[in-house]
């Protein structure tokens, strides 16, 4: 089978159901017929875009397409309450124990308006590459993560 047809069953098996793991993908693709090892399935997903989304009873992988970033809010429902800032930094509030999850998509998605996020709980520190950037990064942050 070529990268090609591997890549194209990969599409088909996340679209079609939730694939928790890449074990889970891993059996999906030989009983397709495409027998592939832990890494190269690790790179076709990164190829991809791939990206692991916790959810209720545990998570899975989705897809986006190439340069799409859905919001947050419809991938997490409402965990994200609040989104302010002040002359340095971004505060973003969010429901008990989403914050990890938050923090881990700004961070996957590399923009340049984000030095690095740390989080807790429920709140997620912010720190944007420029103050200069502040007012552009919130508005970033409430388009990818409220859709507003």
């Amino acid at each position: 089978m070529t990268k090609t047809e591997r890549i194209y069953c990969i599409r088909k098996i996340i679209a079609e159901g939730a694939v928790g793991s890449q074990e889970d993908l891993r059996r999906a693709l030989a009983a397709e017929g495409c027998k592939v090892t832990q890494a190269t399935l690790s790179r076709d997903l990164k190829d991809l875009g791939a990206s692991w989304l916790a959810g209720p009873g545990g998570g899975r992988y989705v897809l986006t397409e190439p340069g799409a970033v859905p919001p947050l809010r419809t991938l997490l429902g409402a965990s994200v309450t609040d989104i302010t800032a002040n002359e340095t930094l971004v505060l973003i509030r969010t429901l008990p124990g989403a914050a990890g999850t938050v923090a881990e998509f700004i961070d996957s998605q590399r923009f340049p308006e984000v030095l690095g996020t740390v989080a807790g709980d429920n709140t997620v520190l912010v720190i944007p590459s420029s103050v200069k950037r502040l007012a552009a990064l919130q508005r970033l942050l409430r388009e990818k993560l409220l859709g507003k």
